[in-house]
């Protein structure tokens, strides 16, 4: 449970606690007649007109709100929707991840389940920098803004990934044998 959701239980346990003590199985109906509840408050220990006036039944004065129930402090506002993610542009002449994908395929190469993730390029996802990412099952294509990045990230992933500019061919989560993981790096590397 959050933080901002505990005031809106506490008045809900107030009420519900208020019905379930002035409620009977009658108020439910709507030809019966719930008891009134008092306008005017008096203070405790004077009597109410209502309770002097002889045959009336006494005045029900509201239960106190308990301090569990009464916000403490700000409540957090987060904005209706997050900010779009911009990502850096690759430089130009680079390859783009779909088009390196694409030449993959040409080659006969297999790049099964692609998926464009290119927002776990940005802050919100992996924030690694990338300025494409389109993973498959046989391997993901990174872009980076530049080849110092690329090289960084590729010396990261030691070897698990290749880098050819600013293209980072990453086999970390994928199952690609080595002699296939060469035909993979040969496509990227004849590619312009």
């Amino acid at each position: 449970m959050t933080h901002r959701s505990l005031p809106a239980v506490g008045v809900l346990g107030v009420v519900v606690a208020l019905v379930a003590g002035c409620g009977s199985k009658d108020a439910a109906r709507p030809d019966s007649a719930a008891p009134a509840v008092s306008a005017t408050a008096s203070s405790p220990g004077t009597p109410s007109a209502a309770s002097t006036s002889g045959g009336g039944s006494p005045a029900v004065t509201p239960a106190p709100v308990p301090p569990s129930a009464v916000p403490q402090g700000p409540i957090e506002r987060r904005p209706a929707s997050p900010p779009p993610v911009v990502l850096p542009k690759r430089p130009a002449g680079a390859p783009g991840a779909k088009q390196v994908v694409d030449a993959f395929k040409a080659a006969g190469l297999k790049v099964p389940h692609p998926k464009d993730r290119s927002v776990d390029c940005g802050p919100d996802g992996l924030g690694l920098g990338c300025s494409e990412l389109i993973a498959t099952d046989a391997v993901t294509v990174y872009v980076f803004p530049d080849e110092t990045s690329a090289r960084d990230i590729a010396e990261t992933w030691g070897g698990q990934s290749y880098q050819r500019g600013a293209v980072v061919l990453n086999y970390l989560e994928a199952r690609t044998p080595a002699a296939d993981r060469l035909r993979y790096e040969k496509v990227l590397a004849n590619l312009r």
